[in-house]
């Protein structure tokens, strides 16, 4: 089993999203485990508050290394702690499928202004999906959760079907086709209903 979790002050934000489809299968059959930590049930004051204002002074509020720390302790040992954060590496194919590997990942996913500068102590690693700003990190803990769960053992119905998915070879996937054969003018390839096997990968390889 590989078990995520994720530090966030909305969970809520994550639940759904790792409870259907092929990922709430996964769940199911205990392959891959979900686990969503709010960071205000670690604020330490009664009124959950996980934040305060800059030093130096600027526009929004940060959230506390305390409170971060206190969260992480909360958790079993995990094999990464990950930060998404904009300095981050860029996640790829190749990082999804080198975390596949792991059995326990820890994600803090920030908010406001993001985490104090002094959480980069505790991580493993720092992540970014791309040079756009969102509003917290629960989107980008979204993609990389899809990307890395699904490349697990018996989480795909067919244990082959994302070899040939873009990215994993260095090509971008072929494309696909299905019913009615001809569309509006547009038909399925000759190639693809030919019958011939050999003839429909070299079709694929030069696609992709």
């Amino acid at each position: 089993m590989l078990t995520f979790s994720f530090l966030t002050l909305f969970p809520e934000l994550l639940a759904p999203f790792a409870s259907e489809a092929i990922l709430g299968k996964a769940a199911a059959r205990g392959l891959t485990h979900v686990n969503l930590v709010n960071m205000r049930d670690f604020a330490d004051n009664r009124h959950a508050k996980v934040d305060d204002t800059p030093y130096g002074g600027g526009a929004g509020m940060v959230i506390r290394v305390d409170v971060a720390e206190r969260a992480l302790a909360s958790l079993p040992p995990a094999d990464e702690v990950i930060l998404f954060t904009p300095a981050g590496e860029r996640f790829t194919q190749r990082t999804a499928e080198e975390l596949s590997q792991k059995t326990h990942l820890a994600f803090l996913c920030g908010r406001y202004e993001g985490f104090d500068a002094r959480v980069e102590t505790l991580v493993t690693r720092e992540l970014s999906v791309g040079d756009f700003v969102m509003m917290g990190g629960e989107a980008a803990a979204a993609c990389v959760l899809e990307a890395v769960a699904r490349l697990r053992p018996g989480v795909l119905g067919d244990a082959a079907s994302h070899r040939d998915d873009s990215f994993s070879s260095g090509l971008l996937d072929y494309p696909e086709y299905t019913r009615p054969p001809e569309w509006r003018g547009h038909a399925v390839p000759d190639v693809l209903r030919s019958g011939d096997h050999g003839a429909v990968a070299r079709w694929r390889r030069e696609q992709a």
